[in-house]
């Protein structure tokens, strides 16, 4: 039986704290229409020298980012009359332009900006927006309307039609939750907690025997082997199986950093592994999960920390994947399933809102600051923001501009792709 076979897998990295799914890619052979050339200028179903192709990392900001002191609309002085108690001190923040600037603790985001590899998407969300966190996260993780109820995550749609692109080893992984979110109901998803343990149950082979009668399914657990050996530490020695040297890159020390850390390191492994790469064939997505951004009390100290976090994250990924040749060929993009009030609560904090910022990076990003700026004297009558962005434009973006694939299909209507990269 081959990797390809198996509709979907998983295995727990357990040392990082998280769960890592890995979904293989669905086979079915009607083809999706694909647009003539995806705007990054690079055909996604084409390896480059390496075998790389277009890779997707979503990073789930998991309770509700606060876009405004995220990026914060200094200029505007609504903004410090909205936030008396938590508004981020003009001598503080980071100046972008003449109207908007980062949060203190995204600093080490900034070599990514200068180097115009960071695009800031603002105002997004969507029509009618939800802000329930279950309903509203099922809205992103769909890709539905407001008032539409869809089963399958919009991952599972774009791989249901055919692979993204057509020669990747598995769909993507899953780290740092047990939801599957874009990636939940595919077809006979099959959740492997436990490789040996799935090889047992399942009678296909005995463990003893993986790699004599069954070569792949015994990669796939010794790669999970090695995910778990290596979580622990920053920066692992060897591989064991091939004595190439393993990634070099130092991960922050935090829950994020080791789902991150994991991450990289089943895409490094899985390149040098026993001559079978599950990444150099290549996992279409990924998703990553940061939890705690519900900041309805105390919100200054807790998001402060969840930033720096985010921002020291996101170099390290950047590292780990320049580091692989892999960063021109990786696209790395934040969601939430919503944003929060302008204006701060009494228990210094703020309550669930519409629109927020996201961010977009990789080698071949068009940096610097998109979609509509937040006029802060012009919130709706429940004193939130207005849409300017719907989600499902950064969707299609990565579908046609990135994968080269038809986004209608996917999302069920049309949405324009944004200017996101370079050609």
């Amino acid at each position: 039986m081959k990797r390809r076979d198996f509709l979907a897998m998983a295995s727990v990295a357990s040392a990082a704290g998280a769960a890592m799914w890995l979904p293989a890619a669905f086979v079915a052979e009607q083809g999706m229409a694909r647009v003539d050339e995806p705007a990054s200028g690079v055909s996604p179903g084409t390896p480059d020298a390496r075998g790389y192709r277009n890779l997707l990392i979503l990073v789930e900001l998991k309770g509700g980012n606060d876009g405004l002191n995220t990026v914060i609309p200094y200029a505007d002085p609504a903004y410090y009359t909205l936030r008396k108690n938590i508004g981020i001190k003009r001598e503080q923040l980071i100046q972008l332009d003449g109207r908007a600037a980062l949060h203190p603790a995204l600093q080490p985001l900034m070599p990514l900006w200068q180097a115009r590899e960071l695009a800031i998407v603002q105002g997004v969300s969507y029509a009618q927006p939800n802000l329930s966190h279950f309903r509203s996260i099922e809205i992103w993780d769909t890709a539905s309307r407001a008032d539409q109820y869809l089963r399958e995550g919009w991952l599972s749609r774009a791989f249901a039609q055919r692979p993204v692109p057509a020669g990747f080893a598995a769909d993507g992984m899953v780290i740092g939750s047990a939801e599957m979110g874009p990636l939940a109901n595919g077809a006979d998803t099959i959740a492997l907690m436990d490789p040996v343990r799935f090889a047992r149950a399942s009678r296909l082979v005995a463990p003893g025997s993986l790699h004599g009668r069954n070569v792949e399914l015994h990669h796939v657990h010794d790669v999970a082997g090695d995910i778990v050996k290596a979580a622990p530490f920053a920066r692992p020695a060897t591989d064991a199986h091939d004595g190439q040297s393993a990634l070099k890159t130092a991960f922050p020390p935090s829950a994020f950093g080791a789902s991150i850390r994991t991450a990289m390191q089943a895409l490094s492994t899985g390149d040098n592994l026993q001559g079978l790469p599950l990444a150099g064939e290549g996992v279409a997505a990924i998703r990553l999960t940061l939890n705690g951004f519900d900041t309805h009390q105390n919100q200054p100290g807790q998001h402060a920390a969840l930033l720096a976090q985010l921002a020291e994250g996101l170099m390290s990924m950047k590292a780990a994947l320049v580091e692989m040749g892999r960063w021109d060929r990786t696209l790395v993009m934040t969601y939430s399933e919503f944003g929060r009030t302008p204006r701060e609560n009494l228990g210094h904090g703020t309550d669930h809102g519409t629109v927020a910022p996201h961010f977009v990076a990789g080698g071949r990003v068009r940096g610097g600051l998109h979609g509509v700026p937040p006029v802060l004297t012009r919130l709706d009558g429940n004193g939130n923001l207005p849409v300017s962005v719907d989600f499902r434009e950064m969707y299609a973006t990565v579908l046609a501009s990135w994968w080269g694939l038809d986004p209608a299909i996917v999302l069920r209507d049309r949405f324009a792709p944004l200017p996101l990269l370079r050609v």
